[in-house]
């Protein structure tokens, strides 16, 4: 390579110096999880990845394979260790784990809780369901913020000018980007745009954040009643100001 070449190289990956550095952040959440019964499974061990679940791992893989990805974590669950595997086996990286990437608190876990099924008739569960800003039912929704910017703080530093994979769940990724993106934390769950095995994608330029992209390699995966009501896929990256 020329020397013109290497140094329009490292211009474009921001080597000029650390605050021009450019990192790229993939928040990633889960594949499909084997739950035949349908509970809220939380943070409650034992819940695994369907086998549509590691087609949907196998494709993220697949989409990431010839990215500059240097560090691969997860959520300690197992749903979302076996979805990063997969990432980290295709780069040749040991798979970390970073306990903030956990799911959110939830005092319903281990119980069917949705529209339809008789839980918001039931008298012992009013005393959970007064402040949907909090929320009152789980995990502040400031504390999954404070929590998530850690992760994706360390995930950045640990890949400096190249990329990092974090494997996370639904609720902390929406919420971090709500976030970042300057929206409200409460909202109605049916809007979230983060659907299984998607790409929620934080550049960072030094230690800011410059935009935020979203992607979902394995949509032709999801069951359809799961994506009914989701938000259309954006092409583009949010960018921010300075």
């Amino acid at each position: 390579m020329s020397k013109n070449a290497q140094n329009s190289q490292g211009s474009a990956n921001g080597e000029g110096g650390p605050d021009n550095q450019i990192t790229v952040v993939h928040l990633v959440r889960h594949g499909e999880v084997e739950n035949p019964d349908g509970v809220l499974y939380g943070r409650r061990a034992g819940y695994h990845l369907s086998d549509l679940g590691r087609q949907m791992a196998d494709r993220v893989a697949e989409h990431l394979v010839d990215r500059d990805i240097t560090h691969v974590v997860a959520s300690p669950l197992e749903r979302a260790q076996e979805t990063a595997a997969p990432v980290a086996k295709s780069h040749s990286l040991t798979l970390e784990t970073d306990e903030r990437l956990i799911e959110a608190g939830n005092v319903f876990e281990g119980k069917t809780f949705g529209v339809g099924d008789g839980a918001l008739r039931k008298p012992a569960n009013w005393k959970h369901l007064t402040n949907p800003f909090r929320p009152s039912w789980g995990e502040p929704y400031v504390d999954q913020v404070v929590r998530m910017m850690g992760a994706l703080g360390a995930a950045r530093d640990a890949a400096r000018g190249h990329e990092a994979v974090c494997v996370s769940h639904q609720l902390p990724i929406w919420i971090v980007r709500s976030f970042v993106e300057r929206r409200r934390l409460w909202h109605d769950p049916r809007r979230r745009q983060c659907t299984l095995a998607s790409l929620t994608t934080f550049t960072y330029q030094g230690d800011r954040i410059v935009s935020v992209g979203y992607s979902e390699p394995a949509r032709d995966l999801v069951p359809a009643h799961l994506l009914a009501g989701a938000k259309p896929v954006k092409g583009k990256a949010k960018a921010f100001g300075a």
